[in-house]
C-alpha cells in the first residue's frame, strides 16, 4: 500500500475553498493565497494525501499572484494533464496520490533555475516548517529547504 493516498475523512474536513481548489479544479483569486509570501523554510505537501510536492529552495517571487516554484521535490509525486478549459491550451498540475488539482506549470520560469514555473494555488497545499519537518516524518527532505551554496 502506498504511503500517501486520497483520504475521504480528509477531504470531508477541507474548508469549502481547499475543496473548490482541489476537488473541483478551482482557482483561487490572485493575491489571495496563504502561502504567496511565505518565506519560510520548509517543505509544501499535498492537504488531501500529505506526499511531498514542493520544498522552499524552489520557491521564488514570479509576480503571477500565486505561490510559483521551479521544480517539484519530488518529480513522481506531480501529474502533468492538458489543460484546454478556458479557451487556452495550459499544463495542469495534479497530485499523483491525492488526485488533487494543484495549479499550473508554465515554461516561463527563472532560465538559469530550468526554466519553469509551477504556479500552485496555497488551497491545495499544507506547509510543514523545516522545525517540524523530523517530527512529521519529512526528515530525508531538509536538506532541499534551503539554497545550498
Amino acid at each position: 500500500m502506498a504511503k500517501y493516498e486520497r483520504r475521504a475523512e480528509v477531504i470531508e474536513s477541507l474548508t469549502p475553498e481547499q475543496y473548490r481548489v482541489t476537488q473541483q479544479s478551482g482557482t483561487e483569486r490572485p493575491g489571495t493565497g496563504e502561502y504567496l509570501g511565505n518565506k519560510e523554510p520548509g517543505i509544501y505537501v499535498d492537504i488531501v494525501s500529505g506526499e511531498p510536492l514542493f520544498a522552499s529552495a524552489a520557491k521564488y517571487e514570479s509576480g503571477c499572484g500565486w505561490p510559483s516554484f521551479v521544480k517539484p521535490i519530488e518529480p513522481e509525486n506531480i501529474v502533468e494533464l492538458r489543460d484546454v478549459s478556458h479557451g487556452m491550451i495550459r499544463t495542469e498540475v495534479r497530485s499523483r496520490h491525492g488526485d488533487s488539482h494543484l495549479g499550473h506549470v508554465f515554461p516561463d520560469g527563472p532560465a538559469d533555475r530550468g526554466g519553469l514555473r509551477y504556479c500552485i494555488n496555497s488551497a491545495s497545499l499544507r506547509f510543514i516548517h523545516r522545525d517540524d519537518m523530523e517530527a512529521e516524518g519529512y526528515g530525508q527532505y531538509i536538506d532541499q529547504v534551503e539554497e545550498r551554496a
